[in-house]
C-alpha cells in the first residue's frame, strides 16, 4: 500500500513563509520589485561586461558576468514562487517541478560557491603576484575554470536531487517552506532520512567549508600584501578592489552555513535566512559591484556615452 500511495503523489503544496495578512500586498509588491530590479541590474552588468572591450577579456569581469547569469537564474527559480505565496492563487507545484527546482537551486548555488572561490583566487594573483598575473590567469584559463565550476555544480545538484527524491513520498504533501529545498522536502518522506541528512551535511559541508577556507586563505595573503603597500592611496585602491567580493561572500556564506550546517530544526528563522542567498544577494550583487567598482562605473559611463568619460581618454 505504501508503494501505491507514493506513486500517486503528483504534487506538493508550498506553504510559503509566515507573514501577517495585512502585509500581503506590501510583501507581494516588495518581492516583485526585488525580482524585476534583480533581473535588470544583473542584465545591465552582463551587457556592460560583454560590450566594453576593456572588461570582457579580463578574468575578473568574465567571472562577474557569469555571476550575473547565476544570480538571474537563482532569482528566477525561487522568487516567482515566493511572490505567488502572497496571492490567493494555487500554491501547488508538480512533483517534477519540485525535483527541477531543488536540482537547479543546488546546481546554481554550488556553482556560485565555486565561482566566489575563483574570484578570490583571481584577486590573490592580481595583488600578490602582479608580475606573473597575465601568465597565471588569462581569459582562456578563466573560461576553462568557469566551465569546470559549471560541471562540478551540475554534479552536486544532481547528487542532491537524486538522493532526495529516491525516497518514497506518500503524504502529506505540504512543504513547510517557500520552495522545494532539501530539509523541508525530507520531512515529508515516508522512510528513514538519516543517510540523506548525513550525506547532505557532508556534501554541502565539504563544498562550503572548502570554498570558504580557500577564500579565507586567499584574503589573508591579500591583506598581508596590501599592508606592505607603502602609499595610503595604493592601499585604499587595493582594499576597494576586494571590498565588493568580501561583502558578497559574507552575505552569501553566513546564511548558507546557518541553514545547512547545523542540527535539523524547523525554525521560522530558516525561511528568513534563505531569503538572503535566494532573493537578497542576487539583488545586492549589481549594486555592490557597481557602487564599489570604479572600472564598472567607468564602463557604464562609456556605454551610455557620458561626455565626462570620453574626456578621460
Amino acid at each position: 500500500m505504501e508503494k501505491i500511495n507514493s506513486t500517486l503523489l503528483t504534487e506538493f503544496i508550498l506553504t510559503g513563509i509566515p507573514y501577517p495578512l495585512k502585509l500581503r500586498t506590501f510583501l507581494f509588491t516588495f518581492f516583485l520589485l526585488i525580482y524585476i530590479l534583480t533581473q535588470l541590474g544583473n542584465l545591465l552588468i552582463l551587457i556592460t561586461v560583454w560590450v566594453d572591450v576593456q572588461l570582457h577579456a579580463r578574468p575578473m569581469y568574465i567571472f562577474l558576468g557569469v555571476l550575473s547569469i547565476i544570480d538571474m537564474g537563482i532569482s528566477t527559480i525561487i522568487v516567482p514562487r515566493l511572490i505567488m505565496s502572497f496571492t490567493l492563487g494555487s500554491k501547488s507545484i508538480s512533483f517534477g517541478g519540485c525535483v527541477a527546482q531543488l536540482y537547479f537551486y543546488h546546481f546554481l548555488g554550488s556553482t556560485q560557491c565555486f565561482l566566489y572561490t575563483l574570484m578570490a583566487l583571481d584577486r590573490y594573483l592580481a595583488i600578490c603576484r602582479p608580475l606573473h598575473y597575465p601568465v597565471l590567469m588569462n581569459a582562456k584559463l578563466s573560461i576553462l575554470l568557469v566551465a569546470g565550476a559549471w560541471v562540478a555544480g551540475s554534479i552536486h545538484g544532481a547528487l542532491q536531487a537524486i538522493l532526495t527524491f529516491r525516497l518514497p513520498y506518500c503524504g502529506p504533501n505540504q512543504v513547510d517552506y517557500f520552495f522545494c529545498d532539501i530539509p523541508a522536502v525530507l520531512r515529508l518522506a515516508c522512510a528513514d532520512t538519516t543517510v540523506n541528512e548525513l550525506v547532505t551535511f557532508v556534501d554541502i559541508g565539504v563544498v562550503v567549508a572548502s570554498c570558504f577556507s580557500l577564500i579565507l586563505l586567499s584574503y589573508i595573503q591579500i591583506i598581508r600584501a596590501i599592508l606592505r603597500i607603502r602609499t595610503a592611496d595604493g592601499r585604499r585602491r587595493a582594499f576597494s578592489t576586494c571590498g565588493a567580493h568580501v561583502t558578497v561572500v559574507t552575505v552569501y556564506y553566513v546564511p548558507c552555513a546557518f541553514i545547512y550546517l547545523r542540527p535539523e530544526t524547523n525554525s521560522p528563522l530558516d525561511g528568513a535566512a534563505t531569503l538572503f542567498p535566494t532573493a537578497i544577494t542576487p539583488f545586492l550583487n549589481p549594486l555592490i559591484y557597481t557602487l564599489r567598482n570604479q572600472e564598472v562605473k567607468l564602463a557604464l559611463r562609456r556605454m551610455i556615452g557620458s561626455p565626462e568619460t570620453k574626456n578621460e581618454f
